[in-house]
């Protein structure tokens, strides 16, 4: 018996894709922005809190609104979901702890934004000395 070598298969035509089609669009057209993560709306709902405090409040609008992905250590009271440093006027939010222990087991998008509202806003209240609900009165009436 002998054995020959394969012949190597023919290029297709630069013209056709896999199995004889066109090539394939992209996943989302060009006027569309590309798809978001949970990361990324976390980013824009924990932006567009702090843009909201800043305005209401002069005293925040030098300090630094952070996103960590974990705290280094929990405390007494369990995994905290922020942490304040006055002297260097930050304010670090923690996405992984609020995203997966504060979520209810049947959530939408509201309710994922308003825990991370309501989340942001007891870290503002912390850095500033004040009950939460002093801070944007208006916006909790709905």
């Amino acid at each position: 018996m002998i054995w020959r070598r394969p012949t190597p298969p023919r290029p297709r035509p630069t013209r056709h894709g896999r199995h004889g089609r066109l090539g394939r669009s992209s996943v989302v057209p060009p006027p569309l922005p590309a798809l978001e993560s949970r990361a990324d709306r976390f980013d824009l709902i924990v932006g567009d809190t702090a843009e909201y405090l800043r305005d209401a409040w002069p005293e925040l609008r030098e300090a630094s609104f952070e996103i960590g992905a974990m705290p280094a250590s929990a405390d007494a009271e369990g995994i905290p979901r922020w942490s304040v440093d006055r002297e260097a006027g930050r304010i670090i939010v923690y996405r992984l702890p609020i995203e997966r222990l504060d979520r209810q087991p049947r959530s939408d998008d509201f309710q994922d934004r308003f825990i991370i509202e309501g989340t942001v806003f007891r870290a503002a209240a912390e850095f500033l000395g004040r009950e939460p609900w002093d801070l944007g009165p208006d916006r909790w009436r709905r």
